[in-house]
């Protein structure tokens, strides 16, 4: 059984860009063998991530993502069951806000920055797509 879950969390340390890239590297390393797929958004010390795959593996990595010390205020802002991935030629793509249009970000929140906190996981999940749509995800593999 397919999943998608979306979470928030804030960078424990915000000014280490090291740490997103670790992220990164260990998401695209580690997803394939357990079937996840998903994108990671990252601005303003602030993660928005979806992950797709089996409910197991999913799960097991939510609870890896809850106990990781490069995160904190870690939520839960969707968790369905689905027929098919929207990110599936992701193992893990990447989106900069610091790279975006502003005018995609304020389009879903009252000022142009990621800020999941203040909207619903359906406005998250709304940009994410839009993001895609737009060409906005880099790190296809």
């Amino acid at each position: 059984m397919l999943v998608r879950l979306l979470y928030a969390s804030r960078a424990a340390d915000p000014q280490n860009a090291e740490a997103t890239e670790a992220i990164l590297a260990t998401s695209r390393s580690h997803n394939p063998a357990s079937g996840i797929t998903g994108i990671l958004c990252h601005g303003g010390g602030i993660f928005l991530q979806a992950l797709e795959g089996g409910r197991t593996a999913v799960n097991e990595l939510y609870k890896h993502i809850l106990n990781d010390s490069r995160h904190k205020d870690v939520i839960l802002l969707s968790y369905e069951e689905i027929s098919e991935r929207k990110f599936g030629g992701w193992t893990m793509g990447l989106v900069n806000t610091a790279k975006l249009n502003t005018s995609i970000l304020l389009k879903y929140a009252e000022r142009a920055e990621l800020d999941p906190y203040s909207v619903s996981g359906a406005v998250s999940m709304a940009l994410l797509q839009e993001l895609m749509a737009t060409a906005s995800i880099v790190g296809r593999s």
